[in-house]
């Protein structure tokens, strides 16, 4: 008996640890020809995700691929690249960091020693070097420090302004800072061959997007609807599955012009900042973690609109 239990234990105690060695998988949705989405949980950064709690885009070209946005982890852009090797054998060319936000940068380092070249806005370096202790520190309680082994800051060896035009493999990628949304260097990836628009944390979809202290409600609003004009066919998010332009508005552009409209009027109705995270967001509570951010998304913009 005790000989079988031990065959047994023997027979299963790899599989447990297997499991609980596997990654939430990234789910690759084809959103134009060579131009994919790779769909990241929706919820916290976990052992299960590896920081990688977002979407990422897969642009394939002549001369190779373009990742936007490399993961929040060592571990995590190891997963994106696998999951780009289900795509294509091309080698990772360029990545491009949307943002400051962890899940936009933090993967640079594995991809550099790749041989990739990385890019990202002025404003979105000075954000990653602000708050780059503050992420590590993050992740390594949310994820793991085994997990979070090998992760460290690297920054764009290319940066711009607010403008910046690339041709790679026959491809045209416009890339536009268009001023502070959800973090101070977020920009889009403009795709006009290919009618699509890779937004990094511009756009949630199917989520409740998170106002921090980083942002800033107005010109996030300003930065969609400049996006908007292009009027793409196809729509990448920060968050979220890929999705046309309308949907990206009802569940990004909207939310926030309702959420200054709304603290505007509780504002001028002499409402105090403690109590302004009672108003009425109902309408977007099908959107996911809206219990945990409507609150706080509140006394954020009540903050900013104070200075305004």
């Amino acid at each position: 008996m005790n000989h079988l239990l031990g065959r047994l234990i023997l027979l299963f105690t790899p599989v447990v640890f297997l499991s609980a060695a596997v990654a939430a998988p990234l789910q690759v949705q084809k959103v134009a020809e060579g131009v994919y989405a790779l769909v990241g949980e929706m919820e916290q950064r976990s052992p299960e995700n590896l920081g990688n709690n977002a979407t990422f885009g897969v642009i394939v070209t002549g001369d190779g691929v373009v990742l936007v946005d490399p993961g929040g982890s060592h571990n995590g852009a190891k997963q994106i690249h696998e999951t780009i090797r289900t795509i294509t054998d091309k080698p990772v060319r360029l990545v491009i960091n949307t943002g400051g936000q962890d899940h936009r940068w933090l993967g640079n380092g594995y991809f550099k020693a790749q041989g990739a070249r990385i890019i990202a806005s002025k404003a979105a370096v000075a954000d990653q070097r602000a708050r780059a202790t503050d992420q590590l520190v993050g992740l390594n309680s949310l994820v793991g420090e085994k997990l979070a082994a090998g992760t460290e800051p690297v920054h764009a060896g290319e940066t711009f302004e607010d403008r910046h035009e690339i041709e790679i493999g026959g491809l045209r990628l416009v890339l536009r800072h268009a001023g502070t949304a959800h973090t101070p260097g977020d920009s889009f990836v403009w795709l006009p061959q290919k009618k699509v628009v890779l937004t990094g944390d511009i756009v949630y979809i199917e989520r409740l997007l998170a106002v921090s202290a980083e942002s800033r409600s107005r010109s996030w609003i300003k930065a969609f609807e400049e996006l908007a004009a292009l009027k793409p066919d196809h729509v990448i998010p920060g968050h979220g599955p890929a999705t046309t332009l309308a949907r990206a508005r009802a569940d990004t552009y909207d939310y926030l012009v309702a959420l200054r409209k709304q603290v505007k009027a509780f504002m001028d109705g002499g409402g105090e900042i403690y109590d302004v995270g009672k108003i009425d967001q109902s309408r977007f509570q099908h959107l996911k973690q809206y219990e945990q951010l409507k609150g706080r998304n509140a006394q954020q913009v009540f903050q900013e609109m104070e200075w305004e």
